[in-house]
C-alpha cells in the first residue's frame, strides 16, 4: 500500500519538488478527503489525506511525479437547501491543478441529482466522465527572458483568439495551427512586429468547459468564458496533445513573444466558473466547499447569486476564494511570465454585497500585492447586475475598456448628430471619466470593436445582427450595435458602397490609433475579417469566426494603412501623451472655417466636421530622463459629413503644413507620395466621411 506522508498545507495544489509531490486542498466543509490517483488505463487508487491544517487537507507522496493523473473525493454534508453539496461519489478537479487532461462528457453521473427528478440525489460515480488533474514538472528554461514592461502610453494592444487567429494561417505547419505553438510561429511574430502592436491580449486560455447545450447543437464554447481551472492552460490549444505538455508549450510561446518585445496579456474569468447554477454539474468547487466558493442567495442558499449571466458568481467575500484568485494571478506572472490581465466582468469582482464597491477586498489585495500590482491590469468595467456599468470608477492602478469611447466613435463616423462634444472628450483621453481621481489618459483602453460584437468589416456592412447560425432564433447578441451598412445589408459588388465602407474602416482605425489613451485592435480588423453579420460568435469554432488568411488586394491595402498609422503613433509622442492636455494651447479645436470652436459651435447638433491642433512644443510631461518632450505639431481634419468640405488651415502661430495621412486616398498613405504644402488661411479639400492628418514643416 502506498504510504502517505503528512506533507504541508502550502502551497495549495499538487507541487512536485523533484523527489515527490505534495498535495493540498482547502475545504472547510469536508469531514474527510481522499486523493485519487489514476493510471493509464483509468484504474483508480484512493488515498486518504492524513493531515488538516486550517481547513487545508494535505499529504506528501514520495513516489509520485510529473504526469500523474489525480482528483479528489470530498466527504461531508450534502444538504442543498442549506448550501452544502459534498458528495464523495463525484470525482473533483483540483482548483489549483496546473494541467488538465480530457474533457467533460456531460454524463448524468456528473450531476448531484437525477435528470428525471431534480429532488432525487444522484450517487453515481463520475470518475470515468470527468477530466483529470495532472501533476506537472515546473521546470522550464526561461533563458534570459524578461518582461518587456512596455509603458502604457507606448502600448498598442492586439486582442486575439489563440485558435481563431492561427487556424487558417498557411504559413504555420498544420499541426501547430490553432495552438500556442502556432501563435509563437515566426510568421506570426513577424506579423505582429510588422503591424506595430506591442501586446497580444489572449482571449481565455484558462482551462474551460464546453457547455452541454452547445455540444448538443453541434457547437462549442469557442470564446472560452467558462473556466474550470484557473491555473491550467487550456489543453485544447496544445499542439501535441501529450500529458501536461500544454504548460511547456505555453511557456515557450510567452518566451518567444518576449524575445520579440511583445507582451502577453490574458483575458481572465474570475467572476464565475463552469459549474453553472443549482442545476449545473459537480466538477470541482461545488463539491469541495460550495458555500465558501460561491455567492448563495440570502435566505435561499440552494440557489446562486448571478451577476454574470452564467448561473453563479465567485464569493469574493470569503478569504480562500480571494486567495484562489490572487494565487492564480501570481502564478501566471511568476511561473508563466505573463505581463498583465484583462478581467472579464470586473464589476462582479467588486461586489461585496449587492452594490459595486471600488474599494472591495479584491482591489485592496491587488493594490498591496508586490507582484500583481506591477503588471498591466485592465477591467471590463461592467457586469449584468444592478449598477454594474462602472466605466471610470475603478481604482487608480487600473485601466478600463472604455465602452463610451467605442459608442461615441461609432456614432460620430456613421453621422449621428450632436456627437461633437463627446467626440472631443474621447479623442483627448476621456478626462471627464478619469481626471477627477488623478488618473491619466492611459486609464482608457480605447477600442472600436472587440471579440464581443461586430468585426470592423461587419460594423460597416450590416445594420442588424445575423446570428441564425447560433441556433437561438437571432435572439442572442447585442441589438445596440451603432453600425451602418451604407445602403446594402451585407456583401455587395457596388463599387461606390465598397469604397465608402473601406474608407470608414480607415476612419475608425485612424481615429483609434491617434486618440489619447491605449488603443486596442481586435484581431483581423486590419485584414477585413468578417463573421457575415454574426455579432456573437461565442459558439462558432469554425470558418465563421476564424481569420481568413487568403490574399485580398483590399485587405493588403488596409494592413499597409494600419502599419502606417501605428508607425505614426510610435514616432510621435504627441499622439500618446502620458498626461491630459492642459488646455493652454497644447490642444486647440477649430471649426472648418479656421476659427476656434465656441460653446455654440460645440452644441450645434448638425455639426459633423472639426479640426484639432496638437502642439508638439507644448507636451507638458517630461521623457523618462526628465527632459522636456518636443515633437512635430499636427492638424487633424475630421469630416463625418456626407459632403466634401473645404477646411481653412487655422492660424496656429506660423509655419507651413504638409499632408501625411488621408483616409480618402489610402494608396498614397503608404507610398509616401508628395503632398502640397499649405499655409494658414489656405484651404484643404477634405472628402466626405474622411480625415486628413497634416504635419507642420
Amino acid at each position: 500500500m502506498t504510504r502517505v506522508w503528512p506533507g504541508d498545507p502550502y502551497p495549495l495544489g499538487a507541487h512536485y519538488d523533484g523527489a515527490g509531490t505534495n498535495f493540498a486542498l482547502f475545504s472547510e466543509a469536508a469531514t474527510r478527503v481522499e486523493l485519487c490517483l489514476f493510471d493509464d488505463e483509468g484504474g483508480e487508487t484512493r488515498l486518504e489525506l492524513p493531515e488538516t491544517s486550517g481547513s487545508v487537507w494535505h499529504g506528501y507522496l514520495p513516489t509520485v511525479g510529473p504526469g500523474q493523473r489525480y482528483g479528489y473525493r470530498v466527504h461531508g454534508p450534502y444538504d442543498p437547501g442549506n448550501g452544502q453539496r459534498c458528495n464523495p461519489n463525484k470525482l473533483l478537479l483540483d482548483p489549483y491543478a496546473k494541467a488538465v487532461e480530457g474533457d467533460v462528457d456531460w454524463d448524468e453521473s456528473l450531476f448531484s441529482y437525477r435528470f428525471a427528478d431534480p429532488s432525487a440525489r444522484n450517487d453515481d460515480d463520475s470518475a470515468r466522465h470527468l477530466p483529470k488533474s495532472v501533476v506537472i514538472n515546473p521546470y522550464f528554461d526561461w533563458m534570459s527572458d524578461r518582461h518587456p514592461r512596455t509603458p502604457y502610453h507606448e502600448t498598442i494592444i492586439y486582442e486575439a483568439h489563440v485558435k481563431g487567429l492561427t487556424k487558417l494561417n498557411p504559413n504555420i505547419p498544420e499541426a501547430q495551427r490553432g495552438t500556442y505553438a502556432g501563435l509563437a510561429h515566426p510568421s506570426m511574430i513577424d506579423y505582429f512586429k510588422d503591424l506595430g502592436v506591442t501586446a497580444v491580449e489572449l482571449m481565455p486560455v484558462h482551462q474551460f468547459v464546453h457547455d452541454d447545450v452547445l455540444l448538443q447543437r453541434g457547437l462549442s464554447n469557442y470564446w472560452g468564458y467558462n473556466t474550470i481551472g484557473f491555473f491550467a492552460p487550456h489543453n485544447g490549444y496544445s499542439s501535441t496533445g501529450q500529458l501536461g505538455e500544454q504548460v511547456q508549450e505555453f511557456k515557450l510561446m510567452v518566451r518567444t513573444l518576449h524575445e520579440a518585445g511583445i507582451e502577453v496579456i490574458l483575458d481572465v474569468v474570475y467572476n464565475h466558473t463552469a459549474e453553472g447554477n443549482h442545476l449545473g454539474p459537480t466538477l470541482s468547487f461545488r463539491g469541495i466547499d460550495n458555500a465558501h466558493y460561491y455567492r448563495l442567495v440570502d435566505g435561499s442558499p440552494e440557489y446562486y447569486m448571478d451577476t454574470t449571466g452564467t448561473g453563479n458568481s465567485l464569493n469574493v467575500r470569503q478569504p480562500h476564494a480571494l486567495q484562489l484568485i490572487m494565487d492564480s494571478l501570481r502564478y501566471w506572472v511568476t511561473e508563466m511570465h505573463v505581463d498583465g490581465f484583462r478581467f472579464d466582468l470586473a464589476s462582479a469582482l467588486a461586489r461585496e454585497f449587492h452594490e459595486v464597491d471600488r474599494l472591495s477586498a479584491f482591489f485592496d489585495l491587488v493594490q498591496q500585492d508586490p507582484i500583481v500590482s506591477r503588471v498591466k491590469l485592465i477591467a471590463e468595467p461592467w457586469d449584468v447586475g444592478e449598477g454594474g456599468y462602472q466605466v471610470g470608477n475603478f481604482p487608480a492602478l487600473w485601466t478600463e475598456w472604455n465602452g463610451k469611447y467605442r459608442d461615441t466613435m461609432r456614432d460620430y463616423w456613421r453621422g449621428v448628430e450632436g456627437r461633437l462634444p463627446e467626440f472631443g472628450s474621447r479623442f483627448t483621453g476621456s478626462s471627464d471619466l478619469y481626471a477627477d481621481d488623478g488618473r491619466h489618459p492611459i486609464a482608457s483602453v480605447n477600442f472600436i470593436t472587440a471579440h464581443d460584437g461586430f468585426t470592423l468589416h461587419d460594423l460597416v456592412a450590416y445594420n442588424g445582427k445575423h446570428n441564425e447560425a447560433n441556433g437561438e432564433d437571432n435572439r442572442d447578441g447585442a441589438d445596440d450595435n451603432r453600425s451602418w451598412n451604407h445602403g446594402v445589408e451585407g456583401e455587395t459588388d457596388d463599387p461606390d458602397i465598397t469604397a465608402l465602407r473601406e474608407r470608414q474602416k480607415r476612419n475608425l482605425l485612424t481615429t483609434l490609433l491617434l486618440s489619447q489613451g491605449v488603443p486596442m485592435i481586435s484581431h483581423g480588423d486590419e485584414a477585413g475579417r468578417t463573421q457575415r453579420g454574426n455579432n456573437n460568435v461565442y459558439c462558432q469554432d469554425n470558418e465563421l469566426s476564424w481569420l481568413d488568411w487568403s490574399d485580398s488586394p483590399a485587405n493588403d491595402v488596409l494592413r499597409a494603412f494600419v502599419r502606417r498609422v501605428t508607425e505614426l503613433r510610435r514616432e510621435h509622442p504627441v499622439f500618446r501623451r502620458r498626461r491630459f492636455p492642459t488646455g493652454e494651447g497644447d490642444v486647440v479645436w477649430y471649426t472648418p472655417s479656421g476659427r476656434p470652436m465656441s460653446d455654440a459651435d460645440w452644441q450645434t447638433p448638425y455639426a459633423k466636421a472639426v479640426t484639432v491642433f496638437l502642439d508638439g512644443d507644448r507636451i507638458a510631461e517630461p521623457d523618462p530622463r526628465g527632459e522636456q518632450v518636443h515633437d512635430d505639431s499636427f492638424l487633424l481634419l475630421f469630416n463625418a459629413a456626407d459632403t466634401d468640405l473645404d477646411f481653412v488651415v487655422p492660424d496656429t502661430g506660423g509655419g507651413m503644413w504638409t499632408g501625411v495621412l488621408d483616409t480618402a486616398t489610402p494608396i498614397e498613405v503608404y507610398e509616401y507620395h508628395e503632398r502640397p504644402v499649405r499655409r494658414s488661411g489656405e484651404k484643404v479639400r477634405v472628402e466626405s466621411r474622411s480625415l486628413q492628418v497634416l504635419r507642420r514643416v
